[in-house]
């Protein structure tokens, strides 16, 4: 049976919580990616700041992709840039450090903050930010070990997502040690990939993801 800890911690697990990270994604492939992604089960896509022309990018995903899909940046660093993503139609924001302005102003613009960190006062740094969600960056170097360890100090109502190194094979780890979602990357997406190739990782990921959380519900 499942610990009183997990089963809450797993009641906050849910498909907006798989996020794709979208990095390098141009404004010209962002309907075949998005489309693709969507159709395969992901219903939250990252377009990281560092991306060709992220926020037109992010504009045609939100004006193109249903309602019940979020879309959002990532590698965002400053207060401006929160604003420059939201007027993009940005619904996430997503950084790879713990800054407590970026994510106050995230908050205040009913966003929701995935900011990054790497220990557990960086991640309650980010809790009284306002932040819901942490994501764990970089989670190879947090490990499923050092995940375990904090889900008995972070409240369980705060999702926990590693970022960095998340693939299909390793997704029930993962899970079985606490986390609540995922950033996946390279894993999923690189840049200049096409459909055809797209198409294959992303159903395996989402595969492992529904088998993964089937199993630790029935556990």
């Amino acid at each position: 049976m499942t610990s009183p800890g997990s089963s809450a911690r797993s009641s906050t697990t849910t498909p907006s919580q798989l996020i794709a990270i979208l990095r390098g994604l141009t404004t010209a492939d962002a309907k075949d990616v998005g489309e693709c992604l969507y159709e395969a089960g992901f219903r939250s896509l990252e377009v990281p700041l560092n991306s060709p022309e992220p926020l037109a990018t992010i504009r045609v995903l939100r004006d193109l992709l249903p309602a019940d899909c979020l879309v959002g940046a990532g590698t965002v660093l400053t207060v401006d840039q929160v604003a420059q993503c939201a007027d993009a139609g940005a619904q996430t924001i997503v950084s790879p450090n713990t800054d407590t302005a970026v994510i106050a102003e995230t908050v205040r613009l009913g966003m929701e903050s995935y900011p990054g960190a790497a220990t557990p006062s960086e991640a309650f740094a980010a809790i009284g930010a306002g932040a819901r969600n942490v994501k764990l960056f970089p989670a190879e170097q947090v490990g499923t070990a050092g995940l375990k360890a904090w889900t008995a100090v972070v409240p369980q109502h705060i999702g926990l997502l590693p970022v960095g190194g998340v693939t299909a094979s390793n997704i029930a780890a993962w899970l079985a040690a606490g986390a609540t979602g995922f950033g996946i990357g390279s894993s999923l997406y690189r840049p200049g990939i096409t459909v055809e190739d797209l198409r294959p990782r992303a159903d395996a990921i989402f595969t492992a993801w529904e088998t993964a959380l089937s199993t630790r519900k029935s556990a």
